[in-house]
């Protein structure tokens, strides 16, 4: 008696399953139809239905994970392609695409297990660039230097290899090693005016100072945004290099826009004082204490100023008044006295 009973549960159950298959590939050939037209939206909704019925369908598997791609889905396209591996893909092109999504949804971990996988599968497969941009990435620069070297020698046209290696050494202050590699990612990627401005500034920090103005120049012509910082540090190449004329008129060009700009105001009086131009640099320290009247610092230089200007007591006068204001000035005193100044 109860054997009969079974046998109508396990038609029901036999009926509900080729149901679901049945589902599944109606939907599946919908999508496919969609494919056709090459409507990406209409793929994914019939594609992601047929994957709900029957989600251990290797090819409705695959064409999910790939119109997912496609619309730029990349965390649900990267569920499908593992999805894809435990079902038995251990292809190049799996582990290519694996490697690529993990680190482009920042999966780093991920990127490094499915880049070792792909190297396991092509031994001739480039996977020492991504390696050393994720070590880049985690501060990690000696392996990233290590990583990218190699990388080197395996994409020898791709500038992010030697840009990368140059940005580690610049990281670790080793502004000498990253020269090389930043000019030969200018010279391989003429189209990133940033790195030729951080080679500009790279430059400066070495007291290169001739190459700063050369790089900082080239990076706008090659595009790069005159912006306020831009002309700024442009102003301080050409005061560097001893174009003071060159060098003011753009720093009073910013400042006519800051014109409380502290750092700017020094600047330009510090231009014209070693120039020996101390009226002038008397009128701009002076706008430093107009905004600040306790900087001891710009009242200290009005005196150097009158100094050397022939008006000694004047200058003397104001520059004891600085020490008051900060002892600290009293080294700057000191050290002109043994110079017999």
């Amino acid at each position: 008696m109860k054997s009969k009973l079974l046998i109508p549960i396990f038609v029901a159950i036999a009926t509900a399953a080729f149901g679901q298959v049945d589902s599944a590939d109606f939907f599946y050939q919908k999508g496919l139809k969609e494919k056709e037209l090459g409507r990406k939206l209409e793929m994914w909704k019939n594609f992601d239905k047929a994957y709900k019925y029957n989600p251990n369908d290797k090819a409705i598997v695959t064409e999910l994970a790939n119109v997912l791609l496609d619309l730029k889905k990349y965390g649900q396209a990267r569920e499908m392609f593992k999805n894809l591996e435990k079902m038995g893909d251990n292809s190049v092109a799996l582990y290519k695409q694996l490697m690529d999504l993990s680190f482009n949804t920042k999966q780093f971990d991920d990127a490094l297990v499915y880049a070792q996988k792909l190297k396991t599968a092509d031994p001739a497969a480039k996977v020492n660039f991504y390696a050393g941009k994720i070590h880049y990435d985690r501060d990690n620069y000696g392996e990233a230097i290590k990583c990218l070297q190699v990388a080197q020698k395996e994409e020898t046209q791709n500038a992010e290899v030697p840009y990368l290696i140059a940005r580690s050494y610049a990281d670790m202050m080793n502004y000498k090693l990253s020269i090389p590699y930043f000019l030969k990612a200018i010279e391989l990627d003429t189209t990133k005016n940033n790195w030729v401005y951080e080679l500009g500034l790279i430059c400066y920090a070495m007291n290169a100072d001739k190459d700063a103005l050369k790089y900082i120049l080239l990076a706008a012509d090659r595009g790069y945004k005159r912006d306020n910082d831009y002309m700024e540090n442009l102003g301080i190449a050409y005061l560097n290099v001893g174009n003071l004329n060159e060098g003011l008129g753009i720093l009073k060009e910013i400042l006519a826009k800051k014109p409380s700009d502290m750092n700017l105001l020094n600047m330009i009086a510090e231009g014209y004082y070693y120039s020996g131009k101390f009226t002038e640099a008397i009128d701009y320290w002076d706008q430093v204490l107009t905004y600040d009247k306790t900087n001891a610092q710009a009242l200290y230089m009005i005196g150097l100023s009158y100094q050397k200007k022939g008006e000694k007591d004047k200058g003397m006068a104001l520059c004891d008044k600085a020490i008051e204001m900060d002892p600290s000035l009293a080294v700057y005193k000191q050290k002109k006295s043994m110079m017999g100044l």
